[in-house]
Formats: C-alpha cells, structure tokens, sequence
C-alpha cells in the first residue's frame, strides 16, 4: 500500500511527520542555500542537466537523503538506494548490473550510498569502475570526514560537497510547515518554542520528531521553558571520541587558550565533558597546554595544571571537573610563550646533526686516576665561587659553534630570565668564549 500512496505523489496518513514534510523539490530543501541556491555548484549541475558524482558530508538531519532523491527527480535520473549498513559485495554487484541495464535502455541512474563511510577500502574500490564509465552516478552519503573515510581515488572522482548544520532560521521554517501540516500552532510559549530550537541541535529531522510528540499533546496544553523540559528528553550532543569531532573540539580548546580566551576555552572544556569525553585525557592536554604554551612565562602553571589532574584523579566527576575548569582559566589568563618549546626542538635538531659529539675535557667526569691523567676535569671552575658566580665557560663539544636554542621574549616570568641571560651574554663575551 505505501508503493501506491508513493507513486501517487503523497504519503499515508500514518506515515511520521518528517516523512510528510519531505521536501518535493529542491527549492523547498532549508538551510542549505550555498549549494542549492542560485548559483549553488548543485544548482548549476542541475540547471545544466547533468549530473556528476559527490559526496554530502554533513551531520544528521541536514538533508543529505532528500538532496540525492530530489536531484534524480530534477535530472530525471532513475533514483537507486542502498547502505552501506545493510548491504554487502552481492547488493552492490547486483546495483551496478540493474544500473547498466538501464544505461543500456538509455536511462541513467543515480546511485545513492547511505553512510559510504561504512564500506571498507575494498569495497569503496570496487565503485571506482562504474564511476569511471559513467554505470552510475555515485551521491554518497556520510557524517564522518571523508578525507580520513573515503579512498583517495574515489574522492578524486567525486565532488565534496558540505552540509550546513541547520540553524534557528531553518528550524523555524520547517516548524512553520509542520503547524501548517496540522492546521494548529504548536502548544508552545515563544520562550519555549525557542528552546525546542536549542534542543534540535541543528537537526531538522530530529527537531520534526520532537514537534510530533508536542502534537500529540492532550488539546489545551501549553508549555513553558519548564514544561517542555519535562516533556522531552534532552538527547546527547553529537560527538563521537574517536573520530573528527573529537579533535576538532580539543584543536578548539587547545587554541581557545592559546589566544587567552578563557570564556571560549570553558566553552569547549563543557561541550567536550558533556559529549562523554575522558576527563583524565582532557587533564593530559592541559598539561600538555602549561608546557607547550606558557612555559617559562608562568611556571606555575605546570604546577596548577597537574594539581587538577591529581584533583580530578582524588574527586571523580563531577567535582574534580571544577578543578580542570579552574586549570583552563588559569592557562587561558596566563602569559604565553614558546621560548622553551622552540628552544627544546632546536635543540634535538642539533643532537641529531651532530651525533656523539663528546663533552670538552673540562665538564668531563674525572672519576679515575687515569681520566684524571687525560685531562678529564682539568681547568674547570666551579661558578659559584667566581666574583660574579658566572664562569662563561664553554659546555658545548669541542668545534661546535655556540648555538643559542632559548631566546624568551620577555612575557610574564621570562621578563627576568631574559634579562639574566642578557647579562650572562656579556660577561662571557668579555671573558672570552669558550674559557675555562
């Protein structure tokens, strides 16, 4: 019985709500403009009749299993389904054939791969031939980075084309169809309606599921802020810890105290926590921050950033996460520097240039009698008891031109350092490099 309502245009009356208010042409598609808009690169694929093979990436709800029915549609290309959940070599082999039998008969066929990035490297190569020839025109679907998901030579075949994450305007029109659809408002306060906004999270179809539970409502009600918190169950946010969105949101926390932005770097330390990631691995990373980004121009920070990882490790969640939010603070307020940073890295640039370099004589170990007879240790002055208690010594190999790995340019603590060092510099200048 759904064959014939779909073949007639419209849907059965039980279908789900977001199933009614599917987009019929790809004019009435919300919140992707910069692609299907005038001038849109899949506009202009569809107004010059033809079409070439891509890949939607973008996250749930955004459009990307309408955008391929309604393309096939507009082209007048016949529309093809499988996934890459359910189906296996045997499905697409058995695609591939039908398609070719309609190229055959001069029809072509789009083919549209749900969730692409399930199928192994294997499988996604075994598409590259009927893309080749032009069996099939391939719109893969997916919610994962294709560079990190999708074969180079299949991507090398395809278009990418991005997928906006719907915003409160295009939410709101698909509300304003929805009510339509039902001939009523949704029984919401304007502060409310708002909220279930919030609560979509940028997902269309998600968003029409939690409007047909508020239709189902009993006649008469009206929600509150309130109210409608206890009438839907807040879902999580999308964040998978082992895949783009997890490193796109700790490059985001990384960066956020970096630039000393510390109301943004709370920002990504709760989105991070309240998608489920690792508090312990957050932990590491601000650790990872105190040494990399501050350094020397605030050494307490090293201090404060492991006290709240001891903390977290002594409080558990939730209390111990005050003490990383504490920490991130501190870091994002703190003086930045990467003096120590760069200088370490020169530094093991030069140990591998100049491999086993021996220590000059005098900063040698002269632990026996016979060491002591090659001149280990002779010469050496002990700088505390110099008159400056600066020998200007020379502690590089012996040949080695004197390199200057650490150059603090002055922020917070290093404001002394640098200037200690500057006055070092001229005392072994006016010593004579490489005295002993």
């Amino acid at each position: 019985m759904s064959d014939l309502f779909e073949a007639a245009g419209v849907h059965p009356p039980d279908a789900p709500l977001a199933e009614r208010l599917r987009p019929r042409a790809l004019d009435e598609v919300v919140g992707q403009d910069h692609l299907l808009g005038e001038g849109g690169p899949i506009r202009r694929m569809v107004d010059g009749g033809r079409l070439g093979s891509m890949i939607l990436w973008g996250p749930p709800g955004t459009g990307k299993t309408t955008i391929a029915r309604l393309l096939a549609q507009a082209a007048g290309y016949q529309f093809q389904q499988i996934s890459a959940v359910f189906s296996g070599v045997a499905d697409l082999k058995k695609a591939f054939e039908t398609a070719r039998g309609r190229r055959a008969a001069g029809q072509s066929t789009l083919l549209f791969v749900d969730e692409i990035h399930r199928f192994n490297r294997a499988q996604q190569d075994g598409f590259l031939p009927f893309v080749e020839e032009g069996v099939v025109t391939l719109v893969g679907a997916t919610t994962e980075n294709p560079s990190f998901e999708l074969n180079g030579a299949l991507l090398s075949r395809s278009q990418v084309f991005v997928l906006k994450r719907l915003d409160d305007a295009a939410l709101d029109q698909l509300l304003i169809r929805a009510e339509a659809a039902e001939d009523r408002a949704l029984p919401l306060t304007p502060e409310a309606r708002q909220a279930l906004l919030a609560l979509a999270d940028g997902d269309g179809r998600y968003l029409l599921t939690l409007t047909e539970t508020l239709f189902a409502l009993p006649a008469g009600t009206v929600l509150d802020v309130q109210g409608l918190a206890g009438t839907l169950q807040r879902r999580a946010p999308a964040y998978d810890k082992s895949r783009e969105e997890h490193y796109n949101l700790i490059s985001a926390l990384h960066k956020s105290v970096r630039g000393s932005d510390p109301d943004a770097a709370l920002y990504w330390l709760a989105r991070m926590l309240n998608g489920g990631e690792d508090p312990l691995y957050l932990a590491r990373r601000i650790v990872r921050m105190a040494v990399e980004d501050i350094g020397q121009a605030d050494p307490l920070s090293l201090l404060v950033a492991n006290a709240a990882r001891e903390t977290y490790d002594f409080l558990g969640s939730p209390e111990g996460e005050l003490a990383l939010a504490q920490a991130v603070v501190h870091l994002a307020t703190a003086p930045k520097s990467v003096a120590v940073y760069e200088a370490f890295k020169a530094a093991q640039r030069s140990a591998r240039e100049t491999g086993s370099l021996m220590p000059p004589a005098h900063i040698r170990s002269p632990a026996t009698k016979l060491l002591k007879d090659l001149g280990y240790g002779a010469g050496y002055q002990y700088d505390p008891d110099t008159l400056e208690g600066f020998s200007g010594a020379n502690y590089f190999p012996d040949g080695m031109t004197r390199p200057t790995y650490y150059a603090p340019k002055g922020e917070g603590h290093e404001e002394k350092v640098k200037a200690r060092l500057e006055r070092w510099a001229a005392l072994r200048a006016a010593k004579g490099e490489g005295a002993t």
